[in-house]
């Protein structure tokens, strides 16, 4: 399994933007689909994006046209860049990896077998 630390979150205000990102460990990163997810209390921990190997990437409608999620290979380390933040957006964000190589990006949480801790994201009125 890899190991993923997530860091980047904390209060900001509604409009206000945050660069999440995830650092992964292990030599297979590079291959590997990366994802966020997101749980707020009392709810289901929900897709929010993911990008593929070749970094073709794809988004919950919820957050689509204002948060970017990217990757640098060489970084092992993949980002959410969140714009124009609600506070709907509160939650503790997960990054996710995909350890079978070369795959679409996915949207379900059993395609990913590795998780980070998660970090808190908490937009305020």
């Amino acid at each position: 399994q890899v190991q993923l630390v997530e860091s980047g979150g904390g209060l900001v205000q509604a409009g206000a933007s945050l660069r999440l990102a995830c650092t992964a460990s292990g030599r297979t990163f590079y291959a590997s689909s990366m994802g966020w997810f997101r749980q707020a209390p009392g709810k289901d921990r929900e897709f929010v994006a993911a990008i593929s190997w070749k970094s073709n990437t794809d988004y919950a409608d919820s957050v689509k046209g204002r948060f970017t999620i990217s990757r640098d290979n060489a970084k092992s380390t993949v980002y959410l860049q969140m714009n124009s933040l609600k506070p709907e957006d509160t939650a503790v964000y997960y990054c996710a990896a995909d350890s079978s190589a070369f795959k679409s990006p996915g949207r379900v949480r059993n395609e990913y077998d590795s998780w980070g801790q998660g970090t808190q994201v908490t937009v305020s009125s």
